[in-house]
């Protein structure tokens, strides 16, 4: 409770991490809001996509012990084979205060998500200051979805302007357009990602329709806002020559100024062993730097200015 009577702003925060590089310019402190929309196939953080914290295991470090088993308020763990198990309703886990992961001293399980208020986060992000100042850095909101917290997100922006903390939102774009908008207007910077263009590929793929997505970059870029496109470019999935034709047609009227490709890599599929999901991209390897300089050159052709991530 504030000094004022109103109740500060709070969220459902995965992790913080500082002295990012790849989230915006300079150095930069990522907050990682939990819970998406979006389900995409190749997503390197899927403890990111559920609202409510998940518990993640590591089989490797596990001693068997049974500790986990014996406080579980639920009795939903047991041991089978050489692992311990969740039984039953995997959902549970979003219920408890994740005892299991406090009493496993071999540190197999970890929860993710906690619930931060905004103090809390700020205080987070002020710890870094002095590296945004020298670098030209700040603060990058991602997930996840910022968006799926709006109230969160805009508190947090508000209270990074009033300490002159650069801000950027990471966003898929699937979010009401009012929010989009008036929050994202409190961005220094917005990167917004483009996965597929064509509707039905892009909800197989992602689980969820583009429609909205595309109507609100259009909106951004109308309303005259900083933003980067992102298109992750994944083999099999978006990188064929009908993809790179079909986003270089919808991108080169926008007039962006940027353009990110991101390739494809493997780095969360580990995560997913952990959560106890399938990872649905297994077979899929990270696309040929050719490949990647060809697609940038096809939109670079067309008046799209083009930066492969590294």
């Amino acid at each position: 409770m504030l000094s004022n009577g109103h109740t500060e702003a709070s969220g459902v925060i995965f992790h913080i991490m500082r002295f990012s590089l790849h989230d915006g310019p300079g150095i930069r402190t990522a907050v990682f809001f939990k819970g998406c929309p979006l389900s995409c196939w190749w997503c390197h953080n899927p403890e990111s996509q559920s609202f409510s914290p998940e518990v993640l295991y590591s089989v490797d470090r596990c001693r068997l012990c049974g500790d986990c088993a014996a406080i579980c308020p639920h009795g939903a763990i047991e041991r089978t084979g050489e692992r311990m198990t969740v039984t039953g309703d995997g959902q549970l886990c979003a219920t408890c205060a994740a005892a299991c992961t406090a009493a496993c001293g071999a540190e197999a399980r970890s929860v993710a998500g906690r619930t931060m208020t905004v103090t809390e986060i700020v205080a987070e992000i002020e710890r870094d200051v002095v590296f945004f100042d020298e670098s030209g850095g700040g603060v990058t909101f991602t997930g996840g979805e910022p968006f799926a917290q709006p109230e969160l997100l805009e508190a947090l922006l508000h209270a990074c302007r009033a300490r002159r903390i650069h801000t950027t939102i990471e966003t898929c774009g699937a979010a009401a357009r009012e929010s989009v908008l008036r929050i994202g207007g409190l961005a220094d910077l917005i990167l917004y990602d483009l996965k597929i263009l064509d509707p039905a590929r892009h909800r197989q793929y992602t689980g969820g329709p583009n429609r909205n997505i595309l109507e609100n970059l259009e909106a951004l870029v109308a309303a005259g806002r900083p933003v980067t496109v992102r298109i992750p470019v994944v083999p099999g999935v978006n990188d064929g020559a009908t993809d790179v034709r079909a986003a270089c047609d919808y991108l080169a009227p926008l007039g962006l100024t940027r353009v990110d490709l991101l390739p494809y890599h493997r780095a969360g599929a580990e995560k997913y062993q952990r959560l106890g999901r399938e990872y649905r991209l297994e077979r899929t390897a990270p696309p040929p730097a050719a490949a990647m300089a060809a697609i940038a050159a096809e939109m670079e052709a067309v008046g799209i200015p083009v930066k492969i991530a590294g």
